[in-house]
């Protein structure tokens, strides 16, 4: 995979806890880069960084007004997630169900 496609994958960028909390955060309403990194214990250069993933994965889209940028969550990109995990949601479904048969004895 290309770096550039690397940096735009949407599974790379929820990967880390922190970039899923800035995410979290964001979804209770927009906030500039100085209120987002005051919601960390990380730098604000190592916040800047997660976030910059984030807009590379199209889940954070940033705007500015006069000299503070401010950045809002972009939740359609975590539509390919979903997809995803749906997969395995009748697989989990019948293994659970298979469980439940052999735990109670019957087949």
């Amino acid at each position: 995979m290309s770096r550039a496609r690397a940096n735009a994958d949407v599974f790379r960028a929820i990967a880390d806890p922190t970039r899923r909390a800035i995410l979290d955060r964001l979804r209770a309403g927009p906030a500039n880069a100085g209120a987002l990194a005051a919601d960390f214990d990380q730098t604000r250069p190592a916040i800047s960084k997660h976030v910059k993933v984030l807009r590379d994965a199209r889940l954070v889209v940033e705007t500015r007004s006069g000299r503070e940028r401010y950045y809002k969550l972009n939740p359609v990109p975590l539509q390919a997630v979903v997809g995803w995990v749906e997969g395995y949601r009748s697989f989990w479904q019948s293994s659970l169900s298979r469980l439940k048969r052999n735990l109670e004895g019957t087949s």
